[in-house]
């Protein structure tokens, strides 16, 4: 009697929800239990924290449910992985327990910064024209605020983790974490992927001692094995390997089998983002790192819109009730409906014209850049500004592909499609068009679970190597193709208007700015 085959059991935290997901060997997804959960919580304006028990207790009920609704067995499972969101973190005291709750990536507090760094590292900022990128980088540090607001849990903080660290010692007793998941205000070396030179001016940026950081390791090399205690909390044998994956948005580019730098790796999530992923080392911009891709010893070069997505489920909570009402009574998937009211209004949503900066980036756009509409008439209806969030969305992705062509010098030529918004035939239409290139959606919508299975795949000898690994587990579901009339007519808004918008309104955004003390 042959044995069954092997599992990889890939945890997927991400911001509005945690997964469960068991692959096989092939990519294919044999099991998912999922656990909605609370992103935030805020007891002031712009904090959101979480704690992090909360995230661990959930992740044992979204195990809880996936055994509750799969044919596989726990003994068939192999290995564990974890891929999280980037950039929460978590402050242990010397027994690993939390100090305060954890900082979710979202957050918006400010430490405070009153003077540039010291020694010759402010001269050589100042003079390179970087002074106040490096103050935006200091001031959103939240090592930094811990340690002038919270002195006591910054003195008492013997490990300082980001959510992957703290979820790698929950299942292991270890303090390591993947290089792959070191994406956030830490002094990390990007370039080398490891932990900064002491040399480095992150050190002087933040008050980090590296005892508090964890041992790295690459993906696809052990973190450690599965306790008793932890193996009863996921419902699976002890001793199991756990292995190191990568970020959520570096694991859903492995997911999606982008690997060479002529794909353009895109997420509709939260955070609307592109990728190229690299051997080189490729910044998108002078100080803005390429983040540690889930294969190991490759880059990611990204940008990023930071709440992008973001603004499609504000649309739906403030003006798609309808859509939900009518969904809930036919019994079918409320996307449908907002599919038809993308598709109810022409390409160029009748000159509305939409600049998705609802929440300013480090470095770019520039602090004081605010989101702006224009263009309204009397003929435009919420349908019109439904369409007009999904092409601006689109607008500011296509400037980060030529920001990433111009700064690499390979033209990216096909788009791989993932995160929730993905899942929208129009929103991806939209993106071939807007693109001028093919938009290609992966078969299975969990591709940062995949991603970390691959990683888990070959860490644990399933797959001999990584090219075989992605040739095997990856597969491209739909292609959509870019209609040449609507690729025309989009290519001269965002030449003509969308490019110039940012530069004429940005006089404006400094005025509001000062004025109103927003965006802070």
């Amino acid at each position: 009697m042959s044995s069954p085959r092997p599992l990889i059991l890939a945890i997927d935290n991400g911001t509005q929800s945690v997964r469960a997901l068991l692959f096989d060997t092939d990519g294919h997804l044999v099991g998912k239990g999922k656990q909605e959960i609370e992103p935030y919580f805020s007891v002031q304006p712009g904090w959101a924290e979480q704690h992090p028990d909360y995230f661990w207790d959930n992740l044992g009920l979204a195990c809880q449910t996936l055994w509750d609704n799969t044919d596989a067995k726990p003994d068939q499972v192999a290995g564990i992985t974890v891929t999280t969101q980037r950039g929460t973190v978590v402050n242990l005291d010397a027994n690993g327990k939390p100090l305060r709750p954890a900082i979710i990536w979202l957050d918006q507090r400010h430490a405070k910064v009153d003077a540039p760094l010291p020694g010759p590292w402010g001269w050589l900022f100042k003079l390179a024209g970087l002074e106040d990128t490096i103050t935006r980088f200091r001031e959103k540090t939240q090592a930094n605020w811990i340690a002038q607001q919270q002195p006591d849990v910054w003195q008492n903080t013997a490990h300082y983790l980001l959510l992957s660290g703290y979820l790698n010692y929950r299942l292991t007793g270890e303090f390591r974490d993947s290089t792959g998941c070191q994406v956030g205000y830490l002094p990390f070396d990007y370039r080398r992927q490891r932990w900064a030179g002491p040399r480095d001016f992150k050190w002087r940026s933040m008050p980090v001692r590296r005892e508090t950081l964890p041992e790295l390791v690459s993906p696809g090399e052990p973190i450690g094995h599965l306790t008793a205690a932890a193996a009863a909390h996921l419902g699976v044998k002890a001793g199991l390997p756990v292995i190191a994956a990568a970020s959520d948005k570096a694991c859903e580019i492995l997911g999606s089998g982008g690997l060479t730098p002529n794909i353009g790796c895109m997420s509709y999530g939260t955070t609307a983002t592109i990728n190229a992923t690299s051997e080189r080392y490729v910044e998108p911009s002078r100080l803005m790192p390429p983040y540690p891709s889930a294969r190991p010893g490759y880059y990611s070069t990204e940008v990023m819109i930071y709440r992008g997505f973001w603004m499609v489920s504000w649309f739906k909570k403030e003006f798609g009730l309808r859509e939900q009402r009518l969904a809930s009574e036919r019994n079918i998937e409320p996307e449908a409906l907002f599919d038809e009211l993308v598709q109810s209004v022409p390409a160029g949503s009748m000159g509305l014209m939409l600049q998705p900066y609802w929440s300013p980036g480090v470095r770019e756009p520039g602090p004081e850049a605010k989101g702006a509409v224009i263009g309204f008439g009397d003929v435009h209806t919420r349908a019109h500004l439904y369409r007009a969030i999904l092409e601006g969305l689109a607008y500011a992705l296509r400037e980060g592909k030529e920001r990433i062509e111009k700064r690499s010098g390979v033209r990216i030529d096909r788009l791989r499609v993932a995160g929730g918004g993905s899942q929208s035939d129009a929103a991806l239409q939209l993106t071939a068009d807007v693109f001028g290139i093919p938009a290609e959606r992966p078969d299975t919508y969990e591709t940062s679970g995949l991603g970390a299975a691959i990683d888990a795949a070959v860490g644990l000898g399933l797959h001999p190597d990584f090219d075989t690994a992605v040739a095997q587990m990856t597969r491209i579901g739909q292609t959509f193709e870019p209609q040449p009339e609507t690729s025309q007519l989009y290519d001269q808004l965002y030449k003509e208007v969308y490019l110039d918008m940012y530069r004429q309104l940005r006089p404006l955004y400094q005025k509001i700015r000062q004025i109103t003390g927003y965006p802070k």
